[in-house]
């Protein structure tokens, strides 16, 4: 019995080309640290901007940033209580992760931190997320007495 591949060879460079291809795609990761809470505004956004600039630096793509502004810490971390969340949604190489994250463990303003790969319903959450930001709130109080008023007019 013969295969129907029989008159194909395979080539030695074909399966070394689509390894390069694999390694060489952005992937979608979001980033989020905790800095340490006795920052001046100044030193958070020189923190920010130095995560940002390596993404950048190292062939990735910030996609979205968020400030989570000073929250309260679950439990004590270096004997602090609270600190600046800050979010990073970026594409970037995955041998990037390692780079990054080994600034974070160099930086002591940085407490905490966690990076994860998003997955395709990930990005499309994030997005419709970023989409719902972006949008300016409808007042829904006002509408409800105007839409009464505009019933009494009718009524008269």
């Amino acid at each position: 019995m013969q295969s129907f591949w029989v008159g194909i060879r395979p080539r030695k460079d074909c399966n070394l080309f689509i390894i390069k291809q694999l390694s060489q795609m952005l992937k979608q990761y979001e980033t989020v640290f905790i800095a340490t809470p006795v920052l001046s505004e100044q030193q958070m956004k020189e923190a920010v901007a130095k995560y940002t600039k390596l993404i950048a630096d190292n062939g990735g793509e910030v996609v979205y940033e968020e400030d989570w502004g000073l929250r309260q810490l679950a439990y004590p971390i270096q004997h602090k209580t609270s600190g600046f969340y800050y979010l990073i949604q970026f594409k970037a190489e995955p041998s990037f992760i390692a780079t990054l994250e080994t600034q974070y463990f160099r930086d002591e303003r940085i407490i905490r931190f966690l990076t994860v790969a998003l997955d395709k319903h990930a990005e499309a959450y994030a997005a419709k997320r970023r989409e719902n930001r972006n949008k300016p709130a409808a007042p829904k109080a006002e509408e409800a007495p105007v839409a009464a008023e505009e019933k009494t007019e009718e009524n008269a």
